[in-house]
């Protein structure tokens, strides 16, 4: 069965076509991207398996237009991968926000979509965007089922003392105003890989999943379910993450308005763009370069590194007192699974546990420039490519670096749904 996996941005497609055998049985047809929908110099980088990628520019004036561009892409005469659109057998959707709608994966119909439109309300960066692919894709393939796969599904299992905000109740029954959640096909898939890969049994486990990239989160997964996780009604709550700003006093955000006189808007933007890793250094949100500044002795990149590792210890530490333990602690996405000094330092603090690391770091003093060079030097000598322990042997507790896979993850829950 092959199905295609769609994750839309406002001026963006990215995709991955999937052949399907089985849940296990599975190969990876092509993946790309579609770039500046919209513009004159809009780009597509194919990369077909086991041939040359093959790479356009040229003006795509809408998702509709997109969704032919990468379709043409796959039936490339030279880099395609099947000889017409008829072999594809179901598409697949990300999709960010289904509030408390949806606690799955669910088929498209105009009820589906009706509720994905409400939606918007709470990811307005995403949402709409992922309408438009929905819609294109049925403009171009209309016959073909189609599957929507909801990030914050995994996360309906925590319980209302959870998920609920201290705020008169009324706003959560006129405006679904909760905790919702984000990475929630990530977690779901590296939780599901945890119990296999570490021989747990699913209904008597306690793991804690961080999924540490440009945005992060982490969450508390027992006996395979979502028990509580940081992100909230939006993506902004939780650590510090590239640009967002995580955790704050909630005054403080009138409180800079009125001394900015900034707009809702503006500081929403302010929030969510212009603060993190960008807002603590001044330089940048790529971890890969403050890594490379903190070594080279500015202190505010430093300081993101630290409040970075900070952030992360206080989550999990939160975790193993909400489920009275931990069995497992998994790493995944860019910044955890290409930076192995991160889950050594955070880890060190459950020593008192039993926990021990596969390796540690030489130099304790965190404001040092020798630490931050050793953290640089760590990056290749201790490089995990596929799922592994990162914990020694005889850990009491084992943390593991399993990568996460979320266009496997929509794949297998559109297979199951369009063949049902």
């Amino acid at each position: 069965m092959k199905i295609l996996v769609i994750n839309c941005g406002s001026s963006s497609i990215k995709y991955q076509l999937l052949d399907m055998r089985s849940e296990e049985d599975y190969s990876l047809l092509a993946k790309g991207n579609l770039e500046k929908i919209g513009l004159p110099d809009s780009k597509i980088t194919h990369k077909p398996t086991g041939k040359d990628p093959l790479v356009k520019v040229g003006p795509v004036a809408d998702h509709t237009e997109g969704m032919k561009v990468v379709l043409d892409a796959l039936t490339d005469k030279v880099s395609g991968v099947i000889a017409n659109f008829e072999e594809i057998d179901a598409v697949g959707h990300r999709i960010v926000q289904g509030a408390d709608f949806f606690n799955g994966p669910a088929l498209v119909d105009e009820e589906v979509m009706e509720k994905i439109q409400i939606c918007c309300d709470f990811a307005p960066l995403h949402n709409p965007a992922h309408i438009l692919g929905i819609r294109a894709m049925q403009a171009v393939l209309p016959s073909v089922p189609q599957v929507v796969v909801f990030d914050t599904a995994f996360h309906q299992t925590m319980k209302p003392e959870a998920y609920m905000y201290a705020l008169p109740y009324e706003y959560y029954e006129k405006y679904r105003v909760r905790r919702y959640g984000a990475h929630g096909t990530s977690h779901k898939y590296v939780s599901q890989r945890a119990i296999q890969f570490a021989g747990l049994d699913p209904e008597n486990s306690r793991i804690i999943t961080c999924h540490i990239g440009n945005g992060s989160s982490v969450t508390a997964v027992k006996n395979g379910k979502c028990f509580d996780t940081s992100m909230g009604f939006t993506p902004l709550e939780g650590m510090i993450m590239g640009t967002r700003c995580g955790c704050i006093d909630a005054s403080l955000v009138p409180y800079i308005q009125k001394k900015e006189n900034m707009t809702p808007d503006e500081m929403t933007a302010m929030m969510n763009k212009k603060s993190g890793f960008l807002g603590l250094s001044g330089k940048t949100s790529d971890m890969r370069d403050i890594l490379g500044f903190a070594a080279e002795g500015d202190e505010r990149s430093q300081l993101a590194v630290r409040k970075l590792i900070l952030d992360i210890t206080k989550l999990i530490g939160q975790y193993i007192a909400e489920m009275c333990g931990v069995d497992l602690i998994v790493f995944t996405a860019g910044i955890a699974e290409n930076n192995p000094w991160l889950p050594v330092n955070i880890c060190e603090h459950f020593k008192y546990m039993g926990l021990k690391m596969a390796w540690e770091m030489e130099n304790k003093c965190k404001k040092s420039v020798e630490f931050y060079k050793e953290c640089q030097a760590s990056v290749k000598a201790h490089e995990v490519k596929d799922e592994a322990y990162i914990s020694a042997p005889d850990s009491a507790v084992k943390v593991a670096m399993i990568p996460t896979n979320e266009e496997l993850m929509i794949a297998i829950d559109t297979m199951r749904l369009a063949t049902k």
